[in-house]
């Protein structure tokens, strides 16, 4: 029998708790801006068979059971909530595999001890100053040419002024009540180097987290019924959907979803190093 996952932030109204969040207690699985097909590859382009494989965040669990699946010879997860380590917990196989209820700016693991990093959707929740501490941390617990996997928003074109940039992060935290601040692929390119990565690979998708199409793709006919039911039937969560729908329309030419592959350079490369 397939337990339940515990959703983070239930025990907030439907007024206050993550957008994220909310969609999940609708009964949305995939919670990522650029779906499954930009997890997918994001597996896969990381070595997760043998390895040992870490990831920020897991939540709900739902990449952490693609990345179980692929049989890495350790999994370790690393959330701050203490809901989304539960959840990842109750699917872990017998093994050396565990999870840590740490913030991703400091796993408490060995320093150069991993082979693959994986996070998703959660350096887009941070100031770029967190979100270069939190790469710097995938920095020194990989192993010299180790790899890392993000997926996150994104914002567009390249030139995007400030003042737009500005105007989206406000409503999307209007909307979505996370303070999400969301950044260009080149200055997300920028925070990695800056940290001691360099792109490999890179994968550019909509943020289509609402659409009709990508929820078909991503949950299922039946998936989606079960959402559609629980809107219908909660009107205080239908509120806040509709909220999120409407900001994401209005800025749907400047947001967009991204998947990066980044490597880590070599010892002898240099590294910027934090001061």
């Amino acid at each position: 029998m397939t337990t339940k996952p515990l959703i983070p932030e239930s025990d907030q109204s439907a007024d206050h708790a993550g957008g994220h969040w909310i969609l999940a207690r609708l009964g949305k699985k995939v919670l990522r801006p650029g779906g499954r097909e930009t997890t997918d590859f994001l597996l896969k382009n990381l070595p997760l068979t043998g390895s040992t494989v870490v990831e920020f965040a897991p939540g709900l669990g739902v990449t952490a059971r693609e990345i179980l699946n692929a049989r890495p010879s350790r999994y370790i997860g690393v959330d701050s909530d203490p809901d989304a380590c539960a959840n990842v917990r109750a699917i872990l196989p017998a093994g050396p595999h565990e999870v840590r209820n740490n913030n991703a700016t400091d796993t408490e693991l060995e320093e150069e001890s991993v082979d693959v990093v994986i996070g998703e959707a959660m350096l887009t929740m941070q100031t770029d100053k967190h979100k270069l501490e939190i790469m710097r941390e995938a920095a020194r617990i990989l192993k010299s040419g180790g790899l890392y996997g993000i997926h996150e928003l994104s914002l567009t074109p390249d030139g995007i002024s400030d003042e737009v940039k500005d105007d989206i992060r406000k409503a999307l935290a209007r909307s979505i009540k996370v303070n999400a601040r969301p950044i260009t692929d080149p200055e997300w390119a920028g925070l990695a180097r800056e940290a001691g990565f360099e792109v490999i690979n890179i994968y550019q998708a909509d943020m289509a987290l609402l659409s009709l199409k990508r929820n078909l793709k991503d949950e299922g006919l039946s998936g989606v019924a079960k959402i559609l039911s629980n809107v219908i039937r909660q009107p205080d969560l239908r509120k806040r959907v509709l909220g999120m729908r409407k900001t994401f329309r209005a800025h749907k030419e400047n947001l967009g979803a991204v998947g990066i592959i980044l490597q880590k350079k070599s010892t002898d490369a240099g590294v910027d190093k934090q001061s």
